[in-house]
């Protein structure tokens, strides 16, 4: 692109930092550029306090995400952070002071697309699952391949379910969702938990073993979406999450709860498991729904199927 400078850019942001919410005396922000399909932005004007001051919602700093393009763009050095300063004038109808700073910052870098940190998440989750049975061969319903950064919908390589035979039982488990994150270099097992179901093996043939396959696979890109669901689970103890098609039907919501398991031997340490149960209308007929999550409903239908928790 043509020339653009730390001063062009200082030019279009004071109109626009100078329309301060009551209060503000200074801000500060700081910027990434997009790397492998992620960016940020994080920072707020503060008060004579140092307190945060809330920004009027009429009141968009999309300009700042729009400097940060330019200034990647026109570098003539690679820069992946900008960090932006603005200070109220001393008298009125001045305008205030912007400050703007560029640098490259090694830590942010997204990790290359074969760093082998990826397949040492996949090995310690196939661990987990061999201990409690026999891991279908070749079964994976795995939905996207990853795009040139790496990234699936799940933020990591790996988007796919795993089937796991054990006496009785069938369980589906999703293989990727604590993959570390391919976009950014935070040392986060992705979205720090892995989800499952649990069938009567005798109950399933081979299509309805794939359509309960495809349909975690949905709720597990829900869950990425949310970043925080492990937490939630974990703060209220079940929670109910989704609503399910009619060709689900009795079957109408999805639950998730706590399991007492983790798998260990992650990159970045441990994670939980989620239960995932579809549930019918009647398992939580007469309850509160109003509430977070209708965690209280959720506990009662765990209580009716006899799944401690």
């Amino acid at each position: 692109m043509a020339s653009y400078s730390i001063d062009d850019a200082i030019r279009e942001l004071a109109p626009v930092l100078g329309k301060a919410p009551a209060g503000a005396v200074s801000g500060q922000w700081t910027a990434t550029t997009m790397q492998a399909g992620h960016s940020s932005r994080t920072g707020g004007y503060r008060d004579a306090e140092g307190k945060h001051v809330m920004e009027d919602s009429s009141h968009s700093l999309g300009i700042i995400d729009d400097v940060v393009e330019k200034l990647d763009r026109a570098a003539p050095r690679p820069i992946n952070t900008v960090v932006i300063g603005w200070k109220k004038p001393k008298f009125p109808f001045m305008r205030g002071e912007v400050t703007l700073k560029t640098s490259f910052d090694e830590a942010i870098v997204p990790r290359e697309p074969d760093d082998p940190i990826y397949e040492a998440a996949a090995a310690a989750r196939r661990t987990f699952w061999q201990r409690r049975g026999a891991l279908q061969v070749g079964f994976a319903a795995e939905r996207e391949t990853a795009n040139i950064y790496n990234q699936t919908k799940w933020f990591g390589p790996h988007r796919r379910i795993l089937a796991i035979d054990s006496p009785g039982k069938l369980t589906l488990a999703t293989d990727g969702l604590s993959t570390p994150w391919a976009g950014v270099a935070d040392p986060e097992n992705g979205v720090e938990c892995e989800l499952f179901m649990e069938f009567d093996a005798a109950t399933l043939n081979a299509a309805g073993v794939g359509n309960w396959a495809n349909l975690l696979i949905n709720i597990g890109d829900l869950v990425a979406d949310g970043h925080h669901v492990a937490r939630d689970v974990e703060d209220h103890g079940a929670i109910l999450f989704c609503r399910l098609t009619e060709d689900y039907a009795p079957l109408t919501r999805i639950m998730l709860s706590r399991d007492a398991s983790r798998i260990e031997g992650l990159p970045f340490g441990s994670v939980p498991l989620i239960l995932v149960t579809p549930i019918t209308e009647a398992e939580i007929q007469g309850q509160d729904l109003s509430d977070d999550w209708c965690a209280a409903a959720a506990r009662h239908a765990l209580a009716k199927r006899g799944i401690r928790n």
